[in-house]
């Protein structure tokens, strides 16, 4: 009913005219949608971050074995393969792809540059990848 005293046209002029009273329905809606997609795009974003950083990771163990190995084979070749081919094999073996390696027979060090495949991205376009370097050095001085 109506309030004591007040007629029913005085309280719709005091509560303003229809379409003002409802132009805000729904904004809470749209907002909460927009919210809900950006939490989702984060999530996404976050995802391959961590795929990147899981694939670098796996990228320097890679390079620190390649470089090892060619280092262990310059001092004491145990067969017939080149340094070279040592670093390509335990690249391989870490899910890596030899980039370089400076690691000649006889030399004093050894560097391997490897890449590794950053796959399943779920925002960002496929096809990416990350490189590492490693460096050992020989150090025969205290042989003996």
């Amino acid at each position: 009913m109506v309030e004591a005293g007040i007629t029913r046209d005085e309280l719709d002029r005091r509560r303003g005219p229809p379409a003002a009273r409802h132009d805000q329905r729904g904004s809470v809606s749209v907002l909460a949608a927009a919210v809900m997609l950006m939490v989702v795009v984060m999530a996404l974003a976050t995802a391959d971050v961590a795929r990147a950083l899981a694939a670098a990771s796996r990228a320097q163990a890679a390079a620190d074995a390649a470089a090892l190995a060619a280092a262990q084979q310059i001092v004491e070749p145990a067969s017939g393969e080149s340094p070279e081919s040592v670093a390509a094999r335990f690249a391989d073996e870490n899910g890596a792809e030899l980039v370089s390696c400076d690691c000649s027979a006889g030399g004093q060090e050894a560097v391997a540059t490897v890449r590794v495949e950053i796959s399943g991205l779920l925002l960002l376009r496929s096809g990416r990848s990350t490189t590492a370097t490693a460096r050992a050095v020989i150090d025969l001085s205290g042989a003996g």
